[in-house]
């Protein structure tokens, strides 16, 4: 297996440290017994949900995103808590950002966002059987709940108007569901 690509960590700090994420600074041997140096973030993975509505149209939202000083389209998501299964942070972030719980899940994969220089995990999961409730934002969280037709929003991939990555992953899950080439194994909420 590939092991003449495999890079072996000489040395390994922290440099930063965060509330969220923390940033390391290594030295590393490369194949060729060279060595070098390796900034990366350490990030506690993540979830992000493709809500399926009764009437066809998915739940999305729009968020300020502060380090590119825009709002984006995107499925709704949010990070793992410490000792938090990938499910239970999916309900959790499903309900708190649009105020939906789920009566069946599948879990579709998983995607890594920005491997050169993190090591976030992004777990991907269908929701369908949806109840609208309240929603339990966050205090420093705002955004906008809305739904679109699948169409849609494989026309925003296409034209830019979506252009966050996980999103975009989602939409070909989307795709590839909805035309059954993708089939999932759906669970009964407990």
């Amino acid at each position: 297996m590939n092991h003449h690509l495999i890079e072996s960590t000489i040395s390994s700090e922290f440099v930063y440290q965060g509330d969220f994420l923390h940033v390391k600074h290594d030295k590393v041997r490369l194949p060729n017994g060279q060595t070098s140096t390796r900034e990366h973030i350490i990030h506690p993975g993540a979830v992000v949900i493709i809500p399926l509505l009764e009437n066809g149209e998915i739940l999305l939202e729009r968020q300020y995103r502060y380090p590119l000083g825009q709002v984006f389209i995107e499925f709704p998501a949010g990070k793992l808590d410490p000792g938090e299964t990938v499910l239970a942070c999916g309900k959790r972030e499903l309900l708190e950002e649009t105020g939906y719980t789920a009566q069946e899940w599948a879990y579709a994969g998983k995607m890594h966002l920005a491997i050169a220089y993190t090591n976030e995990v992004i777990h991907i999961y269908f929701a369908k059987g949806l109840t609208a409730g309240e929603r339990k934002l966050d205090h420093e969280e705002f955004l906008d709940v809305f739904s679109a037709e699948p169409s849609q929003i494989l026309a925003w991939s296409k034209d830019g108007s979506i252009t966050d990555a996980k999103t975009l992953t989602c939409a070909l899950w989307l795709q590839n569901y909805l035309s059954g080439s993708w089939p999932l194994d759906w669970v009964t909420n407990s």
